[in-house]
């Protein structure tokens, strides 16, 4: 998924929404210096290895923002007052 423009505004990275399978292994960013977020380089020692025990849906930073690298938090977009609010700010740009 590529970074969302919005109109007179900066360039806008979404979320992405990672659909996990039981017996995976990923390896995600927690620095958030991955040139390939969220996903971390094999290389890197600050990377988070996650056994996957479930079918489940991430929520994943894909901006370096988040203050709970790898997941997002939906700092990429400022605050926002209530539920439809809060869950438009994952899904377009402000």
């Amino acid at each position: 998924m590529e970074g969302l423009s919005v109109s007179d505004g900066p360039e806008v990275i979404l979320p992405e929404v990672r659909r996990v399978q039981p017996g995976e292994t990923l390896l995600l960013c927690r620095c958030g210096r991955s040139p390939a977020l969220p996903d971390c380089s094999p290389a890197c020692t600050h990377g988070l290895q996650l056994q996957v025990v479930r079918e489940q849906h991430l929520l994943l930073c894909r901006c370096g923002q988040s203050q709970r690298l790898p997941y997002c938090d939906g700092s990429h977009n400022p605050p926002a007052n209530g539920l439809k609010a809060r869950w438009r700010r994952f899904t377009q740009g402000s």
